[in-house]
Order: structure tokens, then sequence, then C-alpha cells
């Protein structure tokens, strides 16, 4: 892969969301959080340039993926590229501390292809909140098309927000893992920069995933890698060793990011009945956990 900061310029949505975000942190440390409930019945429609082809290349070969497989399509899975650009807009004003917003999950339903070359025609709503207090689980939706290929996928980004801490007496719950008679379908191995390479490609530079003093600071030892990049790198193993590379075959996918993937560092794909995991082994603990559906081979 060519030197990745190169597709830097392709992220300016991305970045200025989180450079507003950051606005908004200072603000609210200053003023403090406001209490305007947010607009469940606001909704955003945008029309987007073409995905660039060689930051899209790049994306590929990053997860592994058959750019031959992928031709003249940008994976589904890259939706969070420009996800993430319209989620300060459709937040705006939120009564939450969003800086400290992380994603926990998403879910994906694909329709149709989503052909390189041709402008995203997006719709980005509220689908919910769910906020016991302690957290709030603000819930998006994105519907992206492009003329040819009208809602080619349905997808949700669930973001957690922190709120507080444990209500007294409450039970920690246990932590997810790897069912022990999941199979495994393939491993990867990740190095320290792997997260720096995936934020210069997706636009999502949170230093969590570069900046080793600042993980260290958050509590997590090392810089993690971003749960987007972990799903893609499970999903394109699921395509190559499930389906034989044929990208048609994911129906629709949901998963939750349960547990940080620090950098450098190893984890495995598994599967189990409908079930998709990333973990270290069976029976231990999960990054990942989720299911999917698959159509019928051609």
């Amino acid at each position: 892969m060519a030197h990745p900061l190169r597709h830097v310029v392709h992220q300016g949505p991305v970045l200025r969301a989180m450079g507003s975000l950051a606005v908004q942190a200072l603000e609210q440390r200053f003023r403090g959080v406001g209490s305007t409930p947010c607009d469940l019945e606001k909704s955003i429609d945008v029309e987007l340039p073409p995905r660039d082809a060689a930051m899209v290349a790049d994306y590929i070969r990053w997860t592994g993926g058959d750019r031959q497989a992928w031709k003249g399509q940008v994976p589904h899975h890259l939706f969070a590229q420009w996800a993430l650009g319209l989620t300060h807009e459709l937040l705006c004003g939120a009564p939450y501390p969003l800086a400290k917003a992380v994603n926990a999950g998403c879910r994906m339903e694909i329709n149709g292809p989503i052909p390189l070359g041709e402008p995203l025609q997006v719709r980005a709503s509220l689908e919910g909140i769910d906020d016991d207090g302690r957290r709030a689980v603000i819930r998006q939706r994105f519907v992206t098309g492009t003329p040819s290929s009208p809602n080619a996928l349905v997808a949700r980004l669930d973001a957690l927000v922190p709120l507080g801490g444990k209500r007294e007496g409450e039970k920690r719950t246990a932590r997810p893992t790897v069912p022990a008679a999941a199979r495994e379908i393939g491993t990867k191995r990740l190095a320290a920069n792997a997260g720096f390479e995936f934020a210069c490609l997706t636009g999502d530079f949170n230093p969590l995933h570069w900046i080793a003093p600042y993980a260290r600071a958050m509590g997590f030892g090392r810089t993690i890698l971003h749960g987007f990049g972990t799903l893609a790198l499970a999903l394109e193993t699921m395509n190559r060793v499930l389906w034989a590379g044929d990208v048609t075959r994911l129906q629709a996918v949901e998963v939750r990011f349960t547990r940080p993937v620090r950098l450098p560092g190893r984890f495995g794909v598994y599967v189990h009945d409908d079930g998709l995991f990333v973990g270290d082994a069976p029976g231990g603990p999960a990054n990942l956990t989720g299911t999917f559906e698959a159509r019928s081979g051609r």
C-alpha cells in the first residue's frame, strides 16, 4: 500500500466533525452539558462525491480483501467513512458529552452494490436513544445508495456515551466470550501502525488508535484498533473462507464491539452457526460478537 497519508485529503468531512466535537467538548467543560432533548424526527439528506478509487483500493488491500472481487464497487463495510462525517450535524446540541462517545456496535443490511464512481445519496437519521442514567446508547440510521443502486445499504451505528458510575448493589455483567465450540476461520496479525493506517483510510483520527502515550494515559496500555477496522478484517475473512471470495453473499450482519484489540496484536476470526466472533481463542474473551445472514450461493 502506498503511504496512507496521501488519503487524508479525502477525509475532510470526518475531520471537520471531529473538530466540531472537540469544540463542543470545550464548551461543555466550561458551560456544562445542555438539557435540550434530541430531535428524534431529525434527518439529513445529502449527496456526497464518489469515493476516491485509489483510497478504496488501498482500503480493500488493508482489510485483506480481493480487489478483483470488489472491482467497480465500494465495500459496504467502509460506510463509517462517510457516516461519521454526518454524525455531528445529526447530533448537534444533544445533551450528552459526545467527546466521550465510543462505537458500541452496528448493523448492516445489504440490498445491492455500491458502484464505485457514482455519487453517494445518503439519508441520516436518529433511530432512538436508550438512556438509563449511567450511559446513553444513541442509535443512528444511514441509508446509502447511488443513482443506479438506491438503498444499497441500510446501516445502524450505535454510539455509547458513558454518563456515570455503577449503581449501588449492581452486579458486574460477565464479559462476552468466544463460544468453546466456535470454528476458527482465520487469524490476523496487526502491526503497531495499523490504527494509523486505518485512520488515514477512514478519517477517524481518535488518538486512542495511533498515539501511544495518549492511549496509555486513557488506561489502554497500548493503542487500540478501531472497531470498524476489526469488523472489516473479520468480514473479509468470511468472504474469503466461507464464500470463496464471493462478496455478494453477505446479506446482513449485526455486531457489538466488546473489547479493544490492542496494537500490535493478533486475533482470530470465529463462526458458530450464524454467530461471528473475534477473540484470542474459543472460550476466551471476545473483542467482537455478532450474528450474520447469508444469501444462497449462485
